[in-house]
């Protein structure tokens, strides 16, 4: 039988602080977490080798003992260790289970036939939940921005597999791709259910995009308007406003509407919203436009390029 070594498991060395084992062990269960790997049978196996391995490495008692009988302690057909006398524990070894049940490892290693008492760690082994359930919501630009409540159904491995009405809030200022966790409306499992991951979908604004919280809205200008300015009404979140362009404005300058973004999230910054201005240069000129061009070239005398460095 292939035997499983506690300390490779982990991958610790047998002189390993208890920190150092407590901290290996966070992060292996982390990794191998079911909610993080749903339907991956090899990481659920790993992820219950690690718990087992844990419960005697974790454990100063446990651990010394394990240490004592060299590769492991009695199986079940042996007498369990007491705090007396002492028993011919040689060449036994600890299994920690190719048999696939590995709930019952640690009855294994410290109860024997006929005894009262079990481990208490082993006792208190909570219950598994149910999986978690996996859905897709589609939201417009506006409801992610405001955020919005949605009402869905689906099947829950309830008894006759009925199907189950949920109603969950999208909060405020949700991005694309981020994740809602709705606690309690996964599948029915011995220790309780699962959770209900909402995957959120946010559609493209046809004039609207999103950096951050922050909220940018390309605005063209004319010519006339870059150079003289103008007073123009936009679209925000909260309807029409009017911004003013100054004269001279460049292509590119950005014109700041302080708390017009989107609403923060808990541990966040509520966003502005910036209007982005390009020029748009006509592109045909009439003998009159052409005229009025020349006179204004040799009016302004300007050389945008001065002071660049380029070769003359």
């Amino acid at each position: 039988m292939n035997h499983k070594d506690p300390y490779k498991i982990l991958g610790v060395s047998r002189s390993s602080s208890r920190d150092e084992i407590k901290r290996t062990y966070r992060r292996l269960a982390k990794k191998y977490h079911p909610d993080r790997n749903p339907g991956n049978k090899d990481a659920e196996t790993k992820f219950k080798e690690v718990q087992a391995a844990y419960e005697v490495l974790g454990d100063p008692k446990r651990r010394a003992q394990y240490d004592q009988f060299g590769s492991g302690g009695p199986r079940p057909d042996f007498q369990a260790w007491t705090s007396g006398g002492a028993s011919p524990f040689e060449g036994i070894q600890f299994d920690f289970g190719d048999s696939g049940d590995l709930s019952s490892i640690f009855e294994q290693f410290f109860h024997r036939p006929g005894s009262r008492q079990r481990s208490r760690r082993a006792s208190r082994r909570p219950l598994s939940r149910g999986a978690n359930l996996e859905h897709v919501v589609e939201l417009s630009f506006e409801e992610a921005t405001r955020g919005t409540s949605r009402e869905i159904r689906l099947s829950t491995g309830g008894p006759e597999g009925k199907t189950e009405r949920i109603e969950f809030h999208i909060p405020a200022g949700v991005a694309d791709n981020q994740r809602i966790r709705v606690k309690g409306k996964g599948h029915e499992g011995p220790g309780g259910r699962g959770d209900l991951m909402i995957h959120c979908r946010v559609k493209p604004h046809p004039y609207f995009r999103r950096d951050g919280n922050d909220i940018l809205l390309d605005l063209p200008l004319s010519l006339v308007e870059a150079i003289r300015g103008a007073k123009i009404e936009i679209p925000t979140l909260d309807g029409i406003t009017r911004v003013t362009v100054p004269s001279g404005t460049s292509g590119g300058t950005k014109l700041r509407l302080r708390g017009k973004g989107i609403q923060a999230q808990r541990g966040s910054k509520s966003g502005d919203m910036y209007v982005v201005t390009s020029v748009v240069v006509p592109k045909k000129i009439t003998p009159g436009v052409s005229e009025l061009l020349d006179a204004l070239a040799d009016e302004l005398n300007q050389n945008p390029r001065q002071g660049l460095g380029w070769p003359q």
